[in-house]
């Protein structure tokens, strides 16, 4: 029951975070944190247990005639994001506290935040492709409300409906090729498309199915040529920065198509993955190259990253799936500290342009080291 009752407490929190902050002000964070950091614990005890080859599996009948249940699944893959979903967001909701803590819509933030951090949980542990659609969806509606944060400001609101335009068109096409896997194998239970994956890549519609679930992925992980909301949505506060568009939300698309290797792996067409990521990673490479803005320049090497991902599990031997995934959880913690220093930075002398920025280690050494330590692990 540990995977509903973390999801649900999450969306619980982020019902009550407003009651929390009118006791508790800024320091809301802190708690709210804390009870992050204690989901974190209950899945980290897991670790021993799921390493040893065991996966849990949860399922609550809702309308089995029409293939619909409450599934959840927890292995490898699912544990690796939960543990950085929660890890990393709740040093966010630490983080964001004290970065937005004059900010008047700082209750705006906790509510948010916390339901963002409960859909994309809920994607990551969903064992049935409509259940998983719904969280998906969820993560495209909060992100929305995340990047327009600040929506007095016409760039953030144009942000919001560009990053949900595009995300949501794809999740359209990744719902019709969930519907085809359905006619396809009668059933829209990822173990049950995995246990039956010879016979649904010998079936004539599983290309199309493929396609249509990779274009929600695409879209998701910003993939060129869908890449180019990812920077756009730097209007975004530093915090929501930091946690969706480095180390959770743009990595769903990412996970989905490791979670749906053991289905389409071995068909010709998966292959199609390895020039869709070396194009995306080399597209945010050199975008990079011409930035000033200090988040918008991460942003491109999120992208690039992104790319390198999927270019990974586009190879699709044991060793690219591994790196891929060693390299998914090191770009996670090196790129959310990297958008904090970013945070720092801009709060403190109120720039990012990194044109006018230097000389700040003096005035500013706990960060410069926090910089350095993580543009080393980025280096490798």
């Amino acid at each position: 029951m540990l995977m509903p009752v973390s999801i649900l407490s999450g969306i619980g929190l982020a019902i009550g975070s407003a009651w929390i902050f009118r006791a508790l002000k800024h320091r809301a964070a802190l708690l709210l944190a804390l009870l992050v950091f204690l989901a974190f614990g209950f899945f980290g005890f897991l670790i021993p247990q799921i390493a040893s080859g065991t996966q849990l599996h949860l399922s609550i009948p809702w309308a089995p005639n029409f293939g619909l249940a409450f599934s959840f699944h927890l292995d490898g893959l699912s544990l690796l994001f939960s543990v950085l979903i929660l890890g990393i967001g709740g040093l966010v909701v630490v983080y964001g506290g004290e970065y937005l803590k004059d900010h008047p819509a700082l209750p705006r933030f906790f509510s948010l935040i916390m339901l963002f951090m409960s859909a994309m949980l809920g994607l990551v542990l969903s064992g049935n492709a409509l259940l998983l659609f719904l969280f998906w969806e969820l993560t495209s509606i909060s992100s929305f409300f995340l990047i327009g944060f600040d929506h007095a400001r016409p760039t953030a609101r144009a942000a919001a409906w560009q990053a949900l335009l595009v995300t949501g068109a794809g999740s359209l096409a990744m719902l019709a090729g969930f519907v085809l896997m359905f006619v396809i194998s009668g059933s829209f239970e990822l173990q049950d498309w995995i246990q039956s994956a010879s016979a649904i890549q010998q079936h004539a519609l599983a290309p199309a199915a493929f396609v249509l679930i990779l274009i929600g992925a695409m879209t998701k992980s910003a993939q060129f040529p869908f890449h180019f909301w990812l920077p756009n949505a730097m209007e975004a506060p530093t915090p929501v920065s930091a946690y969706l568009h480095s180390a959770t939300m743009v990595k769903a698309g990412v996970y989905l198509l490791a979670r749906l290797y053991p289905v389409f792996g071995g068909m010709a067409i998966w292959s199609a993955l390895i020039p869709i990521g070396l194009v995306t990673l080399l597209a945010g490479a050199l975008l990079a190259l011409g930035q000033t803005d200090l988040k918008r320049l991460l942003a491109y090497t999120t992208v690039g990253a992104l790319g390198g991902l999927v270019f990974l599990l586009g190879l699709g031997t044991s060793l690219a799936i591994k790196t891929a995934m060693a390299f998914l959880f090191a770009h996670a913690l090196y790129k959310g500290a990297l958008f904090l220093v970013a945070g720092a930075v801009d709060h403190a002398v109120h720039s990012r342009d990194i044109r006018e920025l230097g000389g700040l280690a003096k005035g500013m050494p706990f960060t410069a080291v926090a910089a350095g330590l993580a543009a080393l692990s980025m280096a490798g």
